[in-house]
C-alpha cells in the first residue's frame, strides 16, 4: 500500500471557486484511478487561495490483473458474424477463440481475454494531466504559449506516490516534489516525501494553514479574541466568513477603527461597503447593541507591530468609500421621494407591460384594493405603493443594488412619511429566499402582494411563464412569495376572488387600453386565470413539501378545488397527524378496499343508477351492515360542526369512528350478494363511506 499526494499550484484562485474545485478534483481522481482499478482506504482534500491538495491514504501499489471471457457467434455462423467478433475481441484469427459446447445451443466460440494489471505509478502519470486538461472552472485562462487552460496560471504540480515522484508534464510544466510556501514568511521551496512532512513544512516554516477548516478555526478564535477585548460583537457574517477563508493562507485577525462620524449614515450602508468592497467584518458594541466605529479584517500577514500600520492603511481605505456612501447619502435626502419616483416612467419594465412607472400605477392600485382584505389602511397601501420603487433611481441604490427598498425607507422617514409606508417600502420586495422573512404589518403586506400578483398576472398575460429550469423573470419566486405571505399571516384570501378584482381579467383586443383599475395604460390581453391558479398550487405543493408534507395528502387536499391557501395547509396538516394513527391507517385501507370494488363494478357498467342506501334492506340485514349504516350516518352529521368551523383535527376524529365498523363490515358481509337489491344497496353504502370521507380529502390520491 502506498501513499498519493497531488497538489496543483497556481497564483490566486478566487475565493468563491475554491471548494468547489476542491471537491471536484478529489471527486475526478476517485473516478479515474478506480475505473483503473486502483483501491485506497481514504481520500480527503484541501483547498486554499492558491493550491488545490488530494491525499490518498492505502493506495494499492498496482491494479489486478483482469482475466475477460467473451461469447462469440455459434461455430459454422457466416463469416461476417465471425470477423465482428475478432475485431470486438482484438483478435486476429479465429483459432486464438476457444470452442465451447452448449447442450442446447451446440458449439460457440469464446474469446478468453487476458488484461494484466498497471503499475499505479503509470495509472496515476496517465490520469492527472487528463484530469488538468479536462477540469472545469466557471472561468478560466491561457498564458504564455501553452493551450492549457486554468483558472490563474497553472505553476507547480506536486505528485508524489510513496515519496517518490510520478512523472509526467502537462503544458510545460513537469510533476515534481517541490512546493511553495507563503510568499512573505516561508516561501520555501520544501521538497516533499510524505504526508506528515508535507503538512508540517507548510503549518510550520511555510506559514500556510492547509484546509478550509484550520483557517476558519483561526479567524473565529481572533475575532473572538479582538472583540472580548474591545468589549465589542461581531455581526456574524457566514457567506464573508466563507469568502475570507479562501482570500489568506495565513490568516491574522486585526481590528481597525474608522471616524466615528460616519455612524449618522444608515448602519446596512456601512456594512454593505465594509463587506463588498473591503472584506471587512462589522462590530456591534456589546453595551449598546449598535453599530460600533470599528471594523475586522483578515490579514495574509503577520506585521511586527501587531498589525497597527495595517489596521490604519485599512481605515484610509474605508473612510474613502464611505465619504462616497455620505456623498449619495447627503444627495439623495435632498431629492423628494415623489421626484424620484417620476423618474420611474423613463425605465423600462418589460415591453409588452409598459415602464416601471407603469407598474407603479397598477401596484398602487391593486394594493388599495387589497388593504381592507389583509387589514391595512388603502390611503397608506396605495401611497407605499407610490413609492415603494423610487429609490430604485437614488444614488445610494445605485451603487449597492441590494440597498433597494432599504434606503427607500430612510429617505421615507427622513422626509417624514408615517412609519407604515417607510416599513411597507423596505418590505415590498420580501421574501426574497427561503431564509428570508415576510411581511408582518398590513400597510407591507398589501404592497408586497399586490407587487408580487402584479408582476404575475402582467406576465402571464404575455404568455411569458417559465417553462422547465428556465425562470429569468424568478416568477417563481414570486409565487412562492405569495405563498408564504398568505400562509405566515393567516390570511384568508380565496385566490379566484382576487385574480378577479379589477380587470384581471384581461380582454383579448389588441390595441385596446384600460381605462380603469389596476392595469390602466396597458393593452388589453388575454389571461388564462386557471393556469395561474395551477402555478400557485404548484408553489403551495413545494412549500408544503419543504415543510415535511407528504405529497399525496397534498394532492388529496387539493382535489377538493379549494383556493385558500390556509385551508388548504390546515387540512393537510390534519389529515397527516389522521393517518399516522392505527384508525387513520386501517380507515384507509377501509377505504381503499370500497372504492376499488365500486371501480370495478363501474367498469362492467353495473353500478346502479340510484346509489341512494335503502333503510328498510339495512333493517333486515345482518348486525354489521346496520352498525356501519348507523356509523356513517352519525358521521355525517358529527362532522358538519367542525368542517364549519374549521376545525379538522376534530373532524378527523369523527371519521375515526367509521375505522371499527367498516372493518367489521369487510369481515363479515359479502356485498354481491345473489340478491340484486340487496347488492345494490351494499354498493350504495360503499360510495356513502367514500362520500363521506370526500368531505375532508380525496382518499383516492392518497398513497397506501
Amino acid at each position: 500500500m502506498a501513499d498519493l499526494i497531488l497538489e496543483l499550484f497556481s497564483e490566486e484562485i478566487p475565493a468563491r471557486m475554491q471548494a468547489k474545485a476542491e471537491s471536484d478534483l478529489g471527486t475526478a481522481l476517485e473516478k479515474a484511478l478506480g475505473e483503473a482499478g486502483l483501491n485506497w482506504s481514504k481520500l480527503e482534500t484541501a483547498s486554499g487561495p492558491r493550491r488545490l491538495t488530494v491525499f490518498m491514504d492505502g493506495l494499492t501499489e498496482r491494479s489486478a490483473d483482469v482475466k475477460e471471457e467473451r461469447k462469440g457467434p455459434k461455430v459454422g455462423a457466416p463469416d461476417k458474424a465471425v470477423e465482428g467478433f475478432l475485431r470486438g475481441a482484438g483478435l486476429s484469427d479465429i483459432s486464438q477463440a476457444e470452442v465451447r459446447s452448449d447442450p442446447k445451443k451446440g458449439d460457440f466460440y469464446v474469446a478468453v481475454i487476458e488484461t494484466p494489471g498497471r503499475d499505479a505509478t503509470d495509472i496515476i502519470a496517465e490520469a492527472v494531466p487528463a484530469i488538468i486538461r479536462g477540469f472545469h472552472w466557471p472561468k478560466s485562462m491561457r498564458w504564455g504559449t501553452g493551450d492549457l487552460r486554468w483558472v490563474r496560471p497553472l505553476q507547480r504540480i506536486v505528485c508524489v506516490l510513496d515519496g517518490k515522484v510520478v512523472p509526467f508534464e502537462v503544458d510545460g510544466i513537469s510533476s515534481g516534489d517541490e512546493t511553495e510556501g507563503h510568499r512573505v514568511h516561508g516561501r520555501g521551496p520544501f521538497k516533499v516525501t510524505f504526508r506528515k512532512d508535507y503538512e508540517s513544512q507548510l503549518s510550520g516554516a511555510g506559514h500556510v494553514k492547509l484546509t478550509r477548516d484550520a483557517r476558519r478555526e483561526v479567524i473565529l478564535a481572533g475575532i473572538e479574541k479582538v472583540c472580548a477585548e474591545a468589549g465589542l460583537e461581531w455581526i456574524e457574517d457566514k457567506g464573508l466568513l466563507e469568502e475570507v477563508v479562501g482570500l489568506a493562507e495565513w490568516p491574522v485577525v486585526v481590528l481597525g477603527d474608522m471616524d466615528p462620524a460616519f455612524l449618522a449614515l444608515p448602519p446596512e450602508v456601512i456594512q454593505l461597503s465594509m463587506r463588498t468592497h473591503q472584506k471587512y467584518f462589522a462590530v456591534n458594541d456589546r453595551k449598546t447593541g449598535k453599530l460600533a466605529p470599528n471594523f475586522i479584517v483578515v490579514a495574509n500577514i503577520e506585521a511586527a507591530d501587531g498589525g497597527k500600520k495595517l489596521a490604519e492603511g485599512n481605515s484610509r481605505v474605508l473612510s474613502a468609500r464611505l465619504d462616497d456612501g455620505r456623498f449619495f447619502w447627503e444627495k439623495d435626502k435632498a431629492t423628494p421621494l415623489e421626484d424620484m419616483a417620476e423618474k420611474l416612467s423613463t425605465i423600462a419594465f418589460k415591453a409588452e407591460l409598459g415602464s416601471l412607472g407603469d407598474k407603479v400605477e397598477r401596484v398602487a392600485a391593486l394594493a388599495h384594493e387589497l388593504a381592507p382584505k389583509v387589514g391595512a389602511d388603502p390611503g397608506l397601501a396605495e401611497r407605499a405603493a407610490r413609492l415603494a420603487k423610487a429609490d430604485l433611481v437614488s444614488e445610494m441604490v445605485g451603487e449597492f443594488p441590494e440597498l433597494q427598498g432599504v434606503m427607500g425607507r430612510y429617505y421615507a422617514l427622513e422626509a417624514g412619511e408615517p412609519a407604515a409606508v417607510a416599513d411597507a417600502i423596505r418590505d415590498h420586495y420580501k421574501p426574497q429566499g427561503p431564509s428570508d422573512s415576510v411581511p408582518t404589518d398590513p400597510v407591507g403586506i398589501a404592497v408586497a402582494l399586490a407587487d408580487k400578483l402584479d408582476t404575475l398576472v402582467g406576465f402571464w398575460a404575455i404568455d411569458e411563464k417559465p417553462s422547465g429550469s428556465k425562470d429569468p423573470f424568478a416568477l417563481r419566486r414570486a409565487a412562492l412569495g405569495v405563498v408564504r405571505i398568505t400562509l405566515a399571516n393567516d390570511l384568508r384570501l380565496g385566490f379566484q376572488g382576487i385574480l378577479g378584482m379589477s380587470d384581471f381579467e384581461f380582454q383579448n383586443q389588441k390595441g385596446l387600453q384600460i381605462s380603469d383599475g389596476p392595469f390602466v395604460g396597458l393593452t388589453k390581453l388575454s389571461l388564462d386565470s386557471l393556469d395561474l391558479l395551477s402555478f400557485f398550487a404548484d408553489r403551495l405543493k413545494q412549500h408544503l413539501r419543504d415543510e415535511g408534507q407528504r405529497h399525496d395528502l397534498i394532492d388529496a387536499v387539493f382535489a377538493l378545488g379549494e383556493d385558500d391557501l390556509v385551508l388548504i395547509t390546515r387540512r393537510v396538516e390534519a389529515l397527516g397527524a389522521f393517518l399516522d394513527t392505527e384508525d387513520g391507517a386501517n380507515l384507509l385501507a377501509g377505504y381503499k378496499r370500497a372504492a376499488n370494488i365500486l371501480k370495478a363494478e363501474e367498469k362492467k357498467g353495473d353500478l346502479p343508477a340510484d346509489l341512494s342506501v335503502n333503510d328498510a334492506l339495512i333493517a333486515k340485514g345482518p348486525a354489521e351492515e346496520k352498525a356501519l349504516a348507523k356509523a356513517l350516518s352519525d358521521v355525517e352529521a358529527a362532522i358538519e360542526g367542525p368542517l364549519k368551523s374549521e376545525d379538522f383535527t376534530a373532524a378527523m376524529a369523527e371519521l375515526a369512528k367509521l375505522r371499527g365498523p367498516v372493518d367489521a363490515f369487510f369481515e363479515a358481509v359479502m356485498v354481491n350478494d345473489e340478491d340484486s337489491a340487496v347488492r345494490a344497496n351494499r354498493l350504495a353504502l360503499l360510495a356513502k363511506i367514500r362520500g363521506t370521507l370526500h368531505r375532508v380529502a380525496d382518499f383516492s390520491r392518497i398513497d397506501g
